[in-house]
């Protein structure tokens, strides 16, 4: 049975989708078979996989809605052991329509429940806010993993992501864990990086990956070609880095860090 991973926070530009895409090519790399989800009705993760969203026949929107089986939507990644369940735009239209649906939140996870036993991990990258769509993938996951930009106002609504998650935990998924947090976009060659990293460090000691994920050109090239950093560029630091945290969550066993109740107290105070 597959462990699933939520790659949620709800500030915009902190390295969402290009943790799901490259962790996912990571974990693929060494031979773990990933289901990677696009979650986010932007579509980026399936056009970082070098998926052309305009000759989809069907989407995650399809699969929500009951028009379509997980198995009918999944498309082969471009190195072996990944697929992929595609979005685009039209996803947008699952919140209006399922709004007023019994067990909306749990539409994700009946769905992914269809092929739950046939991967190692499924990956689902989710929509910079505190959604539906996200509150569908929460209630899917069994880890969050919560990418942290290393630059100023970073910690700036942590907390309100801390506390959404002990919600859902309470109403929805009681199994949800934190997998981790996972430091982005760091910059060793100015303070502030090393500030946020160690601020990170301070409030949630047990759960910030060793892994850091630097600030990298070729991260940033990659999505243009429609290529994870491991396709495009192997030997760069951004795809260290990832395949770095593929060791750290296989070896070291951090997709399984309990939610405690300290953690809701250490996120007030931020």
């Amino acid at each position: 049975m597959a462990y699933t991973f939520c790659i949620a926070n709800q500030k915009g530009g902190v390295g969402k989708t290009t943790t799901a895409v490259n962790l996912a090519a990571a974990l693929a790399v060494a031979e773990r078979r990933i289901l990677m989800v696009d979650c986010d009705p932007q579509g980026n993760a399936t056009t970082g996989l070098g998926i052309d969203k305009q000759t989809l026949g069907k989407t995650l929107y399809d699969g929500l809605i009951g028009a379509a089986s997980a198995e009918e939507l999944t498309v082969e990644g471009q190195i072996p052991f990944l697929r992929i369940i595609p979005a685009r735009v039209e996803l947008i239209g699952f919140e209006v329509e399922m709004v007023a649906a019994p067990d909306r939140e749990r539409a994700l996870k009946s769905l992914l429940d269809q092929v739950a036993a046939e991967y190692d991990f499924i990956l689902i990258d989710c929509p910079p806010s505190l959604s539906l769509l996200t509150i569908n993938a929460m209630t899917a996951a069994d880890g969050l993993i919560i990418p942290l930009q290393c630059e100023f106002y970073a910690l700036e609504g942590l907390g309100q992501l801390m506390r959404t998650m002990n919600r859902i935990r309470q109403r929805l998924n009681p199994a949800l864990e934190i997998a981790g947090i996972l430091l982005t976009m760091f910059d060793k060659r100015t303070n502030l990086s090393s500030q946020v990293a160690e601020e990170a460090r301070k409030y949630f000691p047990e759960l910030v990956f060793q892994t850091v994920v630097p600030r990298n050109v070729r991260l940033g090239e990659a999505p243009s070609f429609g290529k994870s950093i491991i396709a495009y560029d192997a030997q760069s630091a951004g795809a260290q880095s990832y395949l770095e945290l593929a060791r750290e969550i296989l070896q070291d066993g951090r997709r399984r860090r309990p939610v405690t109740e300290t953690v809701d107290k250490e996120a007030a105070t931020i």
